[in-house]
């Protein structure tokens, strides 16, 4: 697995709230549910490299 990169984050409290909630309730860290939006956010944009 390819290391990863790590970086700060500024996002409002009540998005950075939604996104909590969204991911506990799949089951996710915040973390892991901002990483699998934006890796289909550049799927479907054709702009992932996999």
């Amino acid at each position: 697995m390819a290391e990863k990169k790590r970086f700060l984050l500024r996002i409002d409290q009540k998005t950075y709230d939604a996104l909590e909630k969204w991911a506990s309730d799949e089951l996710r860290s915040v973390n892991a549910q901002i990483e699998l939006l934006l890796k289909k956010a550049l799927k479907e944009a054709g702009r992932n490299k996999e």
